[in-house]
């Protein structure tokens, strides 16, 4: 699709694009008077592939050093020791 549309304020202001001319039609009935749309045709020219380079990059761009896991402390603070409490009974 090489084409979309565009709905004006009273004062030529630009408020929405929409790809579609319905929902231009229908913003233009919730605004009221003096709103108007247009359609707008844009020509597709060349398509230009362009590939990513890495040799050009500042240093430490190269991706996060791997994190470190110590399972083991974790699993030990979960492990509570035992209590010495008397347990209190109303």
């Amino acid at each position: 699709m090489n084409e979309y549309w565009e709905v004006l304020d009273p004062l030529g202001k630009k408020i929405a694009n929409t790809g579609w001319e319905y929902d231009a039609i229908n913003l233009v009935k919730m605004r009221g008077n003096g709103y108007t749309y247009r359609k707008v045709k844009f020509i597709c020219d060349q398509v230009i592939d362009i590939t990513s380079t890495t040799d050009k990059q500042l240093p430490g761009q190269q991706g996060l050093p791997p994190g470190k896991t110590r399972l083991e402390d974790a699993q030990q603070q979960l492990e509570l020791r035992e209590s010495n409490a008397e347990v209190f009974v109303p």
